[in-house]
Protein backbone atom coordinates (compact mmCIF):
# COMPACT_ATOMS: atom_id res chain seq x y z
CA UNK A 1 0.00 0.00 0.00
CA UNK A 2 1.22 3.22 -0.93
CA UNK A 3 2.92 5.20 2.14
CA UNK A 4 0.44 8.24 2.27
CA UNK A 5 -2.29 5.71 2.35
CA UNK A 6 -0.21 4.40 5.25
CA UNK A 7 -0.67 7.29 7.00
CA UNK A 8 -3.87 8.52 6.01
CA UNK A 9 -5.20 5.23 7.63
CA UNK A 10 -2.90 5.24 10.51
CA UNK A 11 -4.17 9.07 10.85
CA UNK A 12 -8.02 7.35 10.82
CA UNK A 13 -7.43 4.52 13.30
CA UNK A 14 -5.97 6.63 16.17
CA UNK A 15 -8.65 9.65 15.74
CA UNK A 16 -11.35 6.52 15.89
CA UNK A 17 -9.11 5.39 19.30
CA UNK A 18 -10.19 8.88 20.43
CA UNK A 19 -13.39 8.84 20.01
CA UNK A 20 -14.09 5.75 22.09
CA UNK A 21 -12.84 7.48 25.50
CA UNK A 22 -14.91 10.90 24.22
CA UNK A 23 -17.77 9.72 24.08
CA UNK A 24 -17.56 7.56 27.28
CA UNK A 25 -16.60 10.41 29.66
CA UNK A 26 -18.44 13.47 27.99
CA UNK A 27 -21.55 12.22 26.83
CA UNK A 28 -22.53 8.57 28.66
CA UNK A 29 -20.93 9.19 31.92
CA UNK A 30 -23.13 12.35 32.67
CA UNK A 31 -25.99 10.91 31.31
CA UNK A 32 -26.32 7.97 33.87
CA UNK A 33 -24.72 9.63 36.72
CA UNK A 34 -25.69 12.99 37.36
CA UNK A 35 -29.36 14.73 38.43
CA UNK A 36 -29.23 18.41 37.32
CA UNK A 37 -29.85 20.15 40.19
CA UNK A 38 -30.25 17.62 42.10
CA UNK A 39 -26.60 17.09 44.88
CA UNK A 40 -27.83 14.58 46.88
CA UNK A 41 -29.37 12.21 43.70
CA UNK A 42 -25.73 13.20 41.77
CA UNK A 43 -23.72 12.04 44.47
CA UNK A 44 -25.48 8.93 45.50
CA UNK A 45 -25.36 7.70 42.11
CA UNK A 46 -21.81 8.52 41.86
CA UNK A 47 -20.87 6.65 45.14
CA UNK A 48 -22.77 3.69 44.22
CA UNK A 49 -20.31 3.49 40.76
CA UNK A 50 -17.58 5.16 42.25
CA UNK A 51 -15.46 2.14 39.76
CA UNK A 52 -17.35 3.39 37.02
CA UNK A 53 -16.56 7.34 38.18
CA UNK A 54 -12.59 6.46 38.20
CA UNK A 55 -13.14 5.23 34.80
CA UNK A 56 -14.39 8.25 33.51
CA UNK A 57 -11.46 10.09 34.62
CA UNK A 58 -9.10 8.17 33.02
CA UNK A 59 -10.90 7.52 29.98
CA UNK A 60 -10.15 11.68 30.26
CA UNK A 61 -6.84 11.62 30.76
CA UNK A 62 -6.03 8.76 28.04
CA UNK A 63 -8.02 10.47 25.22
CA UNK A 64 -5.97 13.34 25.62
CA UNK A 65 -3.01 12.18 25.52
CA UNK A 66 -4.06 9.82 22.58
CA UNK A 67 -5.25 12.64 20.63
CA UNK A 68 -1.52 14.53 20.62
CA UNK A 69 -1.07 11.50 18.30
CA UNK A 70 -3.87 12.08 16.56
CA UNK A 71 -2.52 15.53 15.48
CA UNK A 72 1.28 14.61 14.95
CA UNK A 73 0.03 11.54 12.45
CA UNK A 74 -2.33 14.39 10.71
CA UNK A 75 0.43 17.26 10.79
CA UNK A 76 2.59 14.57 9.19
CA UNK A 77 0.34 13.56 6.08
CA UNK A 78 -0.48 17.26 5.38
CA UNK A 79 2.44 19.11 6.38
CA UNK A 80 3.45 18.83 2.63
CA UNK A 81 0.50 21.12 1.81
CA UNK A 82 1.83 24.13 4.12
CA UNK A 83 4.33 23.75 6.97
CA UNK A 84 2.79 27.20 9.33
CA UNK A 85 -0.37 25.61 9.15
CA UNK A 86 0.21 22.07 9.79
CA UNK A 87 2.51 23.93 12.72
CA UNK A 88 -0.45 26.13 14.09
CA UNK A 89 -2.63 23.32 13.73
CA UNK A 90 -0.91 21.36 16.59
CA UNK A 91 -0.24 24.06 18.44
CA UNK A 92 -3.48 24.75 19.32
CA UNK A 93 -4.87 21.38 20.15
CA UNK A 94 -1.87 21.26 22.25
CA UNK A 95 -3.00 23.92 24.39
CA UNK A 96 -5.92 21.81 24.95
CA UNK A 97 -3.96 19.45 26.35
CA UNK A 98 -3.05 21.31 29.63
CA UNK A 99 -6.39 22.22 30.26
CA UNK A 100 -8.05 19.26 29.85
CA UNK A 101 -5.94 17.24 32.38
CA UNK A 102 -5.80 20.16 34.65
CA UNK A 103 -9.63 20.09 34.70
CA UNK A 104 -9.13 16.47 36.21
CA UNK A 105 -8.55 17.61 39.21
CA UNK A 106 -12.13 18.63 39.63
CA UNK A 107 -13.44 15.48 39.24
CA UNK A 108 -10.93 13.60 41.80
CA UNK A 109 -12.02 16.69 44.33
CA UNK A 110 -15.52 15.42 44.08
CA UNK A 111 -15.00 11.93 44.62
CA UNK A 112 -12.70 13.08 47.77
CA UNK A 113 -15.54 14.98 48.61
CA UNK A 114 -18.29 12.06 48.68
CA UNK A 115 -15.42 9.59 50.46
CA UNK A 116 -15.60 11.85 53.26
CA UNK A 117 -11.86 11.33 54.58
CA UNK A 118 -11.70 12.09 58.61
CA UNK A 119 -10.27 15.41 57.41
CA UNK A 120 -13.49 16.86 56.06
CA UNK A 121 -15.45 15.49 59.60
CA UNK A 122 -16.21 19.26 59.99
CA UNK A 123 -18.46 19.60 57.17
CA UNK A 124 -21.77 18.05 56.92
CA UNK A 125 -22.86 15.69 54.70
CA UNK A 126 -25.33 18.03 52.79
CA UNK A 127 -22.69 20.62 52.49
CA UNK A 128 -19.73 17.75 50.73
CA UNK A 129 -22.77 16.87 48.30
CA UNK A 130 -23.31 20.37 47.34
CA UNK A 131 -19.19 21.54 47.33
CA UNK A 132 -19.29 17.96 44.77
CA UNK A 133 -21.46 18.96 42.75
CA UNK A 134 -19.67 22.43 42.19
CA UNK A 135 -16.58 20.74 41.07
CA UNK A 136 -18.81 18.88 38.81
CA UNK A 137 -19.88 22.35 37.32
CA UNK A 138 -16.82 23.59 37.51
CA UNK A 139 -15.30 20.04 35.51
CA UNK A 140 -18.32 21.46 33.25
CA UNK A 141 -16.59 24.85 32.70
CA UNK A 142 -13.21 23.68 32.04
CA UNK A 143 -14.66 21.50 29.53
CA UNK A 144 -15.80 24.54 27.91
CA UNK A 145 -13.04 26.64 27.92
CA UNK A 146 -10.76 23.57 26.40
CA UNK A 147 -13.69 23.28 24.09
CA UNK A 148 -12.11 26.64 22.60
CA UNK A 149 -8.87 25.13 21.53
CA UNK A 150 -10.98 22.30 19.99
CA UNK A 151 -12.34 24.50 17.46
CA UNK A 152 -9.31 26.71 16.85
CA UNK A 153 -7.35 23.46 15.75
CA UNK A 154 -10.05 22.89 13.19
CA UNK A 155 -9.34 25.61 11.29
CA UNK A 156 -5.62 25.24 10.13
CA UNK A 157 -7.00 21.49 9.77
CA UNK A 158 -9.74 22.33 7.84
CA UNK A 159 -7.46 24.74 5.63
CA UNK A 160 -4.73 21.95 5.21
CA UNK A 161 -7.62 19.29 4.15
CA UNK A 162 -9.18 22.15 1.39
CA UNK A 163 -5.55 22.58 -0.09
CA UNK A 164 -4.71 19.13 0.19
CA UNK A 165 -5.66 17.95 -3.32
CA UNK A 166 -6.13 14.49 -2.29
CA UNK A 167 -9.45 14.60 0.40
CA UNK A 168 -12.46 16.45 -0.55
CA UNK A 169 -12.49 19.92 -0.23
CA UNK A 170 -16.11 19.70 1.54
CA UNK A 171 -14.38 17.99 4.60
CA UNK A 172 -12.33 21.06 4.45
CA UNK A 173 -14.88 23.25 4.41
CA UNK A 174 -16.99 21.50 7.09
CA UNK A 175 -14.10 21.11 9.52
CA UNK A 176 -13.84 25.17 9.22
CA UNK A 177 -17.62 25.49 9.60
CA UNK A 178 -17.31 22.95 12.44
CA UNK A 179 -14.16 25.59 14.09
CA UNK A 180 -16.51 28.33 14.52
CA UNK A 181 -19.53 26.35 16.43
CA UNK A 182 -17.35 25.07 18.78
CA UNK A 183 -16.16 28.60 19.50
CA UNK A 184 -19.52 30.28 19.41
CA UNK A 185 -20.87 27.00 21.65
CA UNK A 186 -17.98 28.18 24.45
CA UNK A 187 -18.40 31.92 24.39
CA UNK A 188 -22.01 31.22 24.61
CA UNK A 189 -22.11 29.52 27.42
CA UNK A 190 -19.57 31.77 29.34
CA UNK A 191 -21.52 34.69 28.30
CA UNK A 192 -25.08 33.58 29.03
CA UNK A 193 -24.12 30.86 31.80
CA UNK A 194 -28.12 30.28 32.66
CA UNK A 195 -29.23 30.19 28.79
CA UNK A 196 -26.09 29.38 26.76
CA UNK A 197 -26.63 25.47 27.86
CA UNK A 198 -29.53 25.29 25.62
CA UNK A 199 -28.11 26.10 22.24
CA UNK A 200 -24.69 24.80 23.26
CA UNK A 201 -25.53 21.18 21.70
CA UNK A 202 -26.76 22.85 18.31
CA UNK A 203 -23.46 24.93 18.08
CA UNK A 204 -21.72 21.82 18.54
CA UNK A 205 -23.54 19.68 15.76
CA UNK A 206 -21.51 20.88 12.81
CA UNK A 207 -18.09 20.60 14.30
CA UNK A 208 -19.09 16.98 15.45
CA UNK A 209 -20.19 16.47 12.21
CA UNK A 210 -17.35 17.44 10.46
CA UNK A 211 -14.74 15.49 12.61
CA UNK A 212 -16.90 12.25 12.16
CA UNK A 213 -16.77 12.84 8.52
CA UNK A 214 -12.70 13.38 8.10
CA UNK A 215 -12.46 10.44 10.86
CA UNK A 216 -14.44 7.75 8.47
CA UNK A 217 -12.92 9.31 5.07
CA UNK A 218 -9.36 8.80 6.34
CA UNK A 219 -10.71 5.10 7.74
CA UNK A 220 -12.44 3.71 5.02
CA UNK A 221 -11.58 5.87 1.84
CA UNK A 222 -7.95 7.06 2.40
CA UNK A 223 -6.77 9.58 0.12
CA UNK A 224 -6.02 10.44 -3.36
CA UNK A 225 -2.22 8.65 -4.28
CA UNK A 226 -0.76 11.71 -5.25
CA UNK A 227 2.66 14.08 -4.14
CA UNK A 228 1.42 16.70 -1.53
CA UNK A 229 3.73 19.07 -3.26
CA UNK A 230 2.47 19.31 -6.38
CA UNK A 231 -1.51 19.31 -5.11
CA UNK A 232 -0.33 22.37 -2.94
Amino acid sequence: MNSIQNKARFAGLLYLLTGIPSVFYLIYLPSVLVVPGDATATAARIMASASLFRMGIVSELAGATIFIFVVLALQDLLKGVNKKYASLMVTFFLISVPISCVNVLNQIAVLKLLRGDSFLSVIDHQQRDALAMMFLNLHGYGTVVAQIFWGLWLFPFGVLVFKSGVLPRILGALLIIGCFGYIAASITVLLFPDSGHMVHELMMAPGGVAELSILLWLLIRGVKVRPLQAAA
